[in-house]
Parts: structure tokens; C-alpha cells; sequence
């Protein structure tokens, strides 16, 4: 064993999630400081794979002041702070992306509109709906009764599956994974992989549901099978990106862990799917 990168890796996860954890937690400025930051950096790592690539040109300048502008107004939107007119500016961007193409004069346009457009669904779109569950109204308990109120849990509990799912899947799919999951995108994965990660993500939501019971048992386990199921296809898309892309990391700025996007990439299916669940639940019951 590499000691000196096992080191390296541990102590660049530990901060990763004490950073992120304190983010969510501490405050909605910090929250909305963090992931706005995440956000610009995604796109721009995204764009500059892209470039390097040589199979498009993505404008990383716009690109990333669209992405962090849509998580700005979905936040805002979702605080009740601004109206829907908070969203004029983002179109304005998109139509400043699709225009210019027409004077660049670049070879391919196509792929040039369709890696840009990319940048925004697949990677700031995602991060902007976490404002979505951040400022989701729950019941939480105040004073000795039941209130609606908003909860930095319901965001971070997303991760939580996340981690939960990831560890299991690799503890169980060490031992006795024989049976690969997806091999001709990712060769590791297995089926007895993924079950121990959706048990390990079930215990998790047990415990949310045990400490904080701001739904009921059994909508924090149909949330986490859903993280489960979803953040699994993340991770999968984006390996299928990155084969695609004949590169193994899609960053270095965390070191021993990659890009942002290696550390995202479930995410990337596991929110948009939650907002989905979550809402179609309040329209069931």
C-alpha cells in the first residue's frame, strides 16, 4: 500500500466533508456560499474538459457565470425572495450562448451548443435543485410541537445516502462481488455491491428517521432507494463521460480524489430524482 497517497486521500476526504457538512449546516449564507462555489468550479472543470477534448468549444467565462447564476436564483426563488422574473437574466445567457455561435465561425456548432447546454443540464441544473430540498417545508418539532419549517437535513441527508451507498457497495462488493453491475462502462461494479450499499443507505435512513423525524419512516427509505438507484446512474454517466473522454480523474484539485466532478457525479442524478420523489409524495398524500 501507498501510504503516503492513502494519507493524502484520507485527510483530503475528511476535509472535503467536514467542509461540506459544516457548509450545509452552519447557515443558509454559508450553504448558498459553498455550493455556489462548487457550482463555478464544476462547470469550469467540466468546460475545460470539454476543450482539451478537441471535440467542442465551451465559453467556461459564461458557462460558469450561468451556472452560478441559475443556483443564485433558484435559491432565491426557493427562499421566497425573488419572483419567477429572477430567471430572465439566466435566459438572456442561455440565448447570448446560442447566438453567438452564429459570428464565431467555429468548426462543429453543433457540438460547440450541445457540450454547452450540457454544462448547464447536467452540471449547474443539479446543484441549483439542492436549493430546492434546502428550503423544502417539513415538519419539524419547535417548542414541544410540530411546525413547517425548512431543514439543512433534508439536503445533507442526500450525501449521507450517498456515502452510505458508496462504503457499502465497496466493503460488500470487496468480499463477495462476483456479479458485475454495468462491466462495459465500470468493471468493478457488482450486483452484490450495490445491495450492500442500498442496506447500508436503508440503516441510514433509519437513523435520519430515529434523530430527526421530519417524514415518516418509510419516506426516509423510499428516499434513500432513490439516492441509491439514481446516484448509481450518476456515477455511471459520468464514467461513461470519461471514457468517452479517455481520461480517469476529471480534476486534480482535491488531491487523491480527483476533480469536482469525481466527487458529484452521483449527485448529479440523486438530487433531480429526490426533488421528483419529494414532490410527487406531497401531491400522493
Amino acid at each position: 500500500m501507498n501510504w503516503k497517497n492513502f494519507i493524502k486521500r484520507t485527510l483530503t476526504g475528511v476535509l472535503f466533508v467536514a467542509v461540506l457538512v459544516g457548509g450545509l449546516l452552519y447557515s443558509a449564507a454559508t450553504y448558498t456560499l459553498l455550493f455556489a462555489l462548487i457550482t463555478g468550479l464544476a462547470v469550469w472543470e467540466f468546460g475545460t474538459l470539454i476543450n482539451q477534448s478537441g471535440r467542442a468549444v465551451v465559453n467556461r467565462p459564461i458557462c460558469g457565470l450561468g451556472g452560478v447564476y441559475l443556483f443564485l436564483a433558484v435559491t432565491g426563488f426557493s427562499e421566497n425572495m425573488f419572483g419567477g422574473e429572477v430567471f430572465v437574466p439566466y435566459l438572456l445567457i442561455l440565448i447570448y450562448l446560442l447566438v453567438a455561435e452564429l459570428y464565431l465561425r467555429r468548426p462543429n456548432p453543433m457540438n460547440n451548443w450541445a457540450y454547452t447546454m450540457m454544462s448547464q443540464l447536467y452540471v449547474a441544473l443539479p446543484f441549483a435543485l439542492l436549493s430546492v430540498l434546502y428550503f423544502y417545508p417539513v415538519q419539524v418539532m419547535q417548542g414541544g410541537a410540530f411546525t413547517v419549517a425548512v431543514t439543512p437535513v433534508l439536503p445533507l441527508s442526500v450525501f449521507i445516502f450517498l456515502w452510505a451507498s458508496d462504503s457499502g457497495a465497496y466493503l460488500v462488493g470487496s468480499l463477495i462481488g462476483k456479479h458485475r453491475l454495468f462491466e462495459r462502462i465500470s468493471p468493478k461494479k457488482s450486483w452484490e455491491g450495490s445491495i450492500g450499499g442500498g442496506v447500508l443507505a436503508l440503516l441510514a435512513a433509519w437513523a435520519l428517521w430515529y434523530f430527526f423525524p421530519i417524514v415518516t419512516l418509510w419516506q426516509w427509505m423510499g428516499m434513500a432507494l432513490v439516492v441509491v438507484v439514481f446516484g448509481t446512474w450518476g456515477d455511471l454517466v459520468e464514467s461513461l463521460l470519461k471514457r468517452q473522454l479517455g481520461i480517469k480523474d476529471s480534476g486534480n484539485i482535491l488531491p487523491g480524489h480527483g476533480g469536482i466532478l469525481d466527487r458529484f457525479d452521483s449527485a448529479m442524478l440523486a438530487i433531480p430524482a429526490v426533488v421528483v420523489y419529494l414532490y410527487t409524495l406531497s401531491m400522493l398524500l
